[in-house]
């Protein structure tokens, strides 16, 4: 490529702000190494041909085998497709292949290595930060080669106005192309940025470039841009541009032009539909081999991602047995714990011997046990053989679990008076946090209760959590399944032994009781 180059893009047209040095109808040339490489803006509202302008140079440039890389935000691009084989990437299942932001690398090898022209479809990304996430790995990948490989190309960002903006917000797929625009150039890699709202453009961007072109503009704050930078009378004549007409004022040539654009060759996707029928040309493709390469990319992806899902699963699993496992330990220490008790208070009933007409501490009040009568010599076998027939271990059994609880407890040793046990039973209850007392008042009013029901939520593992305090403190007690009882009668009677009368219990558990936060249950 030598540096003489150049492409026809457009004619010197008649109007105000011309050029005196052109005559109408002279054909407007552009050099292509500073298209390439340099820092190019065109504007215009919608209408105006800004991406005419923009797909006529791109032809052009196709024309001479160089190759570009086309960042479309709205889809309309892909016509370039009917005269240029060029690889159009995206998320729509009309591109010739889905890319990622990790398909960014291979986009860059193949544009820049491989002489590939690939237009970058946004438009199809549901969401924005995947759009500029891949915008920025693929210009993060273009500079970085070009900083080794030096080759002119150039990289056409369509809506910048989106990713530079003027007002602040930038994030840094932003402030990666305002890299490229003060830093590419020296590396060989040039940006050219196009927008219908020149105001909404970053002016660091705007003022850094070689060549602009101005389409038609409108509304005060972007004819006021024109004029700032061009002049008052350019500001005025710019209102009425015709379709396809600008400004053209570029570093190398010395005045400023106002030319009409030549119009683009392939089919106009982006022209506003109308009545006519609307036919999707033939386009062409580009190599199967190209896209199998990124094709791999894709399958690996999705591979990675099955095989994440596939791990999430058998986690949940794990976390579900973990869950099951552990509800299963608390239940066996219950049980555990459970004989120990009994075992102990076996030793001390055979230690105390029979203090007789004990009466149990709360709702239950357990019949006074007979003594029995020793039977005569004569009459045990019949004796046994009647009670074996006539027995049934069901009618034994309390039908209140809380009851069977309380009548299979056994007094233990005298700690103390019932006001200091009861002063010690008080502290403890109000040591307990907000949902525990809340959970053991829950259990006093119902007497018989499951951690879940007795707490006020639907966190199975905060539940037992809170119940686990309750009965490491032996305020519950296991007594059948998945049910648990109140245990603070039973456990204060144990503290003070059976040398004190009912009245003197009852009142030091009313004590102790007072200490709970009484909840609607």
């Amino acid at each position: 490529m030598s540096g003489e180059e150049t492409i026809t893009v457009a004619d010197v047209s008649a109007g105000p702000g011309g050029s005196e040095s052109t005559e109408p109808g002279e054909t407007v040339t552009l050099p292509v190494v500073d298209l390439l490489t340099g820092r190019g803006f065109i504007t215009g509202k919608s209408g105006s041909g800004k991406s005419n302008t923009a797909s006529v140079v791109i032809e052009r440039l196709l024309d001479g085998g160089y190759p570009v890389l086309i960042v479309d935000a709205d889809g309309e691009y892909y016509g370039l497709k009917e005269e240029y084989e060029l690889l159009h990437a995206g998320a729509d299942e009309e591109c010739d292949i889905q890319v990622e932001p990790e398909h960014a690398e291979k986009l860059a090898s193949l544009a820049l290595e491989q002489n590939v022209p690939i237009v970058l479809d946004v438009s199809g990304y549901l969401e924005e930060d995947t759009a500029s996430e891949l915008i920025l790995q693929v210009t993060r990948q273009l500079f970085t080669k070009e900083k080794k490989m030096k080759k002119p190309f150039l990289m056409l960002v369509e809506e910048c106005h989106e990713y530079i903006p003027e007002g602040g917000g930038m994030d840094r797929t932003g402030e990666m192309l305002i890299k490229v625009g003060k830093r590419g150039r020296k590396h060989g890699l040039g940006v050219v940025g196009i927008s219908q709202r020149p105001a909404d453009v970053k002016k660091d961007f705007i003022t850094q470039c070689d060549w602009l072109c101005w389409h038609r503009l409108t509304w005060e704050n972007d004819t006021k841009v024109v004029g700032r930078l061009l002049g008052s009378e350019y500001a005025t004549a710019i209102e009425d541009m015709d379709d396809g007409e600008g400004f053209l004022m570029t570093d190398w040539a010395e005045d400023l032009r106002r030319v009409q654009f030549r119009r683009k060759q392939t089919f106009d996707a982006g022209a506003t539909p109308g009545l006519e029928d609307f036919e999707r040309p033939d386009l062409k493709s580009v190599s199967g081999d190209l896209v199998s390469d990124l094709q791999e990319i894709t399958d690996e992806r999705e591979r990675r991602e099955s095989e994440l899902a596939d791990l999430r699963q058998e986690l949940d699993r794990k976390r579900q047995r973990i869950s099951e496992l552990e509800r299963e330990l608390e239940d066996a220490q219950d049980l555990s714990r459970m004989a120990d008790e009994f075992a102990q208070a076996m030793m001390r009933k055979a230690d105390a011997g029979y203090h007789g007409g004990q009466r149990e501490l709360g709702e239950y009040e357990g019949p006074e046990p007979a003594p029995e009568a020793e039977p005569e010599p004569d009459e045990t076998a019949d004796a046994a053989d009647a009670e074996e027939e006539e027995s049934d271990p069901a009618d034994e059994r309390p039908e209140d679990p809380f009851e069977a609880f309380l009548g299979d407890a056994e007094p233990g040793p005298t700690d103390g008076t019932p006001e200091t046990v009861a002063s010690t039973l008080r502290e403890r209850v109000e040591s307990l946090a907000n949902e525990e007392r809340e959970m053991l008042a829950v259990y006093e009013e119902k007497r018989v209760s499951t951690p879940i029901e007795a707490f006020d939520g639907e966190d199975r593992e905060l539940a037992y959590a809170t119940h686990r305090a309750l009965r490491r403190q032996g305020f519950v007690q296991h007594v059948s399944g998945g049910n648990y009882a109140y245990a603070l009668p039973a456990l204060l009677r144990g503290m003070c032994g059976d040398t004190f009368s009912e009245g003197e219990l009852s009142a030091a558990l009313a004590t102790v009781e007072a200490a709970i936060e009484r909840v609607e249950v």
